[in-house]
């Protein structure tokens, strides 16, 4: 268990003076709930809980009063072992808000525990846009981006430069399954045309066969609808198929900074990608990036980045509702406007969807780099409205 002992006075005056009853609160207690272990733990994981911390010591350590505890756990990316340590944390040890969830089955399962239990859970890893669409909860927020903001960030892009023939490599759960949907749409919409897809196991370290496949699609575009290591491995080994000098193009459609990072530029260069949060957008960007690579010794991604914003938005919320009580803090967070070192102009929607602008980027060529990190080329921002699915589009339940 992290706890803060750091006394925060001013603000725990700020929080007593809003209701006499908040001398009777417990402590307030989050949980991480990550990959610390496999494909996701460099783009979350240990970062993740160390961006909680960060967001926590700036929120002042205190609620009403009292410390602000965290609690971490590996899911070890799988369903059933992710919901039962969210029934422990929630019917036994005092948890009142999970962040995190590595990937979207993991996700969908607390989610249905989260409606049982009525709390809080904040999506920052997982990226299927069910979790905002069909599967959406009164409970839920999804924070840093989904399918369908990188399928029409990186697709349309994509599909206007004349890559109109796709095949996708496609990691075999929901998240895999959703960036194939939402960005064969995205093409389909476009003029382009899919040639087909085949599926890969989560954790893959052979992709001989499944690249072979796509080589001979003849498409021009292989997507990987796939992440973290699964991505890292795919274009390693498509290197030493000779994909790309063959005249296929290999776009990530999701990508992350620590996937260049293991990659290196020589491999990476060129790549289009699409990204919530670059370090070195602007001077906030800079500033917390600072921060977390003295702590970490590597830059954040933008689920790590996102992991620091949603934790001190409901923060926030929690302080401003004077209350842990989930209806209300739900409310708040909704009311309240999300500007922080993630984004300066974020809002969260009905069906839990925190919309925000996106980022569309090059990968530097090596010469191009001034130093360790600096790899992005930004090539266009991407206003909220245009990179998230429109509201009324998701079939959300909640959404009259």
């Amino acid at each position: 268990m992290y706890r803060i002992t750091r006394a925060a006075f001013a603000a725990g005056l700020a929080a007593f003076a809003i209701s006499p009853s908040l001398a009777q609160q417990t402590s307030l207690k989050i949980g991480v709930l990550s990959d610390f272990s496999s494909v996701y733990s460099d783009i979350g994981g240990m970062g993740n809980v160390e961006a909680t911390k960060i967001a926590i010591e700036d929120f002042g350590g205190q609620m009403f009063g009292k410390p602000i505890d965290m609690v971490s756990a590996d899911v070890l990316n799988k369903p059933d072992v992710a919901a039962s340590i969210a029934r422990k944390w929630w019917e036994t040890e005092g948890v009142d808000m999970i962040i995190d969830l590595p990937t979207s089955a993991t996700a969908l399962a607390v989610m249905e525990l989260s409606k049982q239990y009525e709390k809080v859970m904040i999506v920052t890893d997982a990226a299927s846009s069910d979790i905002t669409g069909k599967s959406c909860s009164p409970y839920t927020a999804h924070w840093t981006y989904d399918t369908y903001s990188n399928a029409h960030t990186v697709g349309s892009a994509i599909v206007k430069n004349g890559g109109d023939t796709w095949f996708f490599l496609t990691a075999d759960y929901v998240f895999g399954h959703s960036i194939e949907r939402d960005t064969g749409d995205v093409v389909k919409a476009a003029g382009g045309k899919v040639l087909g897809s085949v599926k890969h196991p989560l954790n893959t370290a052979d992709f001989s066969s499944f690249l072979l496949q796509a080589q001979a699609s003849k498409a021009k575009i292989i997507g990987l609808a796939n992440g973290g290591g699964d991505t890292i491995n795919a274009i390693k080994q498509a290197g030493e198929f000779g994909i790309v000098a063959g005249g296929q193009n290999l776009p990530a459609i999701v990508m992350f900074i620590s996937d260049v990072h293991s990659l290196g530029l020589k491999l990476a260069q060129g790549l289009i990608i699409t990204e919530a949060y670059y370090w070195d957008l602007n001077d906030k960007t800079r500033a917390f990036g600072k921060r977390f690579m003295e702590r970490v010794k590597r830059m954040p991604t933008m689920n790590q980045a996102a992991t620091y914003s949603a934790t001190l938005h409901y923060l926030k919320a929690v302080q401003a509702a004077g209350t842990k009580d989930t209806k209300t803090v739900m409310a708040k967070m909704r009311e309240l406007p999300v500007r922080d070192a993630f984004t300066d102009n974020g809002s969260l929607r009905d069906d839990g969807r925190m919309v925000h602008s996106m980022y569309l980027f090059q990968v530097k060529k090596p010469e191009e780099s001034k130093g360790p990190w600096d790899y992005y080329k930004l090539l266009a921002e991407v206003p909220a409205d245009q990179a998230f699915r429109p509201l009324k589009d998701g079939g959300c339940p909640l959404v009259k």
